[in-house]
């Protein structure tokens, strides 16, 4: 009896992991800091946005303290930080509830600070028991990219009627933001008949709903554990590894025809695991109404796609810099 103890005892601690404790302080400290480190680089959006014209006649913003108290600037760059986490937080929060609804554990949303372009680098949760049935591990896959995507589109409306337009920016020193399909067909519809001559320069709040734009599209993506790859291996089974390696060849093909940064989600994919754990009920289809909700998902993450968030770095052109 002694030995079997002991070796409950240490399977128990094996088993053990960071996560398997509750640890709310954690998420209340770690979603303080990421606000306060979007809100800094909010700071940043909103003084682009606010001196646009000053940047389009290659006018430096005269920084200085008086600036960075303007309460303008200020009250953007906090409603910058209010839309994006709350992007952010829905999406994290619709995984969680739906786990709560099936009475599967889970953590609150850990949020991820970081002095980025966006002031962070997202959040996630942690599924602590696991998904046993095909139709919980779809509603918990697409609970998120749906509440993130709900949250994002208005933000991309609203943003991008109040966006300013000006003669066209110098380009050396300029980020241009690649363009999804909805942004595309919400400009044109927005600025119709402005000319070649001129750029759009967005208002912080589009730029929260592009980043959510962006964040519902790399996670819809239909392979391992992200949100897609639930939705995929839901449909098809065990059938989705055939699919993991082109995804994944995909992703560096985009690192050198669109953006560099496919690279660094390769490999981030790759260390997470190319592959889906298995449910219990493999053979079960799943309902017409959710089969319709792919169809759905997959529109969204049509319109959310990006290929070169940021253009001008795909790895032909950051070679062709120094050749």
């Amino acid at each position: 009896m002694d030995d079997e103890t002991g070796k409950r005892e240490y399977d128990t601690r094996r088993k053990s992991s960071f996560f398997s404790k509750e640890r709310k302080w954690l998420n209340i400290l770690l979603f303080i800091i990421t606000a306060a480190s979007t809100f800094f680089v909010g700071i940043t959006w909103s003084l682009s946005y606010k001196y646009a014209e000053n940047l389009s006649q290659s006018e430096s913003i005269p920084l200085s303290l008086d600036i960075l108290k303007d309460p303008y600037v200020l009250k953007l760059s906090f409603i910058y930080t209010l839309v994006l986490l709350g992007i952010l937080l829905a999406h994290e929060m619709g995984h969680y509830l739906t786990c709560r609804f099936y009475r599967i554990d889970a953590t609150l949303p850990f949020f991820i600070p970081a002095p980025t372009l966006i002031g962070t680098l997202g959040a996630f949760i942690k599924i602590r028991s696991p998904i046993r049935r095909k139709h919980q591990l779809f509603d918990i896959g697409v609970a998120g990219p749906l509440a993130g995507f709900i949250l994002a589109v208005p933000a991309v409306i609203y943003g991008i009627s109040v966006s300013k337009i000006v003669p066209s920016l110098p380009q050396e020193g300029t980020l241009v933001f690649g363009e999804s399909l909805l942004i595309k067909a919400v400009g044109a519809l927005m600025f119709k008949g402005v000319s070649s001559g001129y750029d759009v320069v967005v208002h912080p709040v589009a730029f929260a709903g592009w980043v959510g734009l962006l964040v519902t599209a790399l996670n819809l993506f239909p392979i391992g554990q992200l949100d897609g790859g639930h939705v995929f291996y839901s449909l098809i089974g065990p059938k989705v590894r055939k699919y993991a390696k082109f995804i994944l060849v995909s992703f560096i093909i985009m690192g050198i025809l669109f953006w560099i940064g496919w690279f660094v989600w390769a490999l981030l994919i790759s260390f997470l695991g190319l592959n889906h754990p298995p449910v219990m009920d493999e053979e079960a289809p799943l309902s017409s109404g959710r089969k319709l909700l792919s169809g759905i998902v997959l529109v969204i993450f049509v319109l959310s796609f990006i290929p070169a968030p940021i253009k001008g770095y795909s790895l032909i052109e950051v070679l062709h810099q120094f050749i």
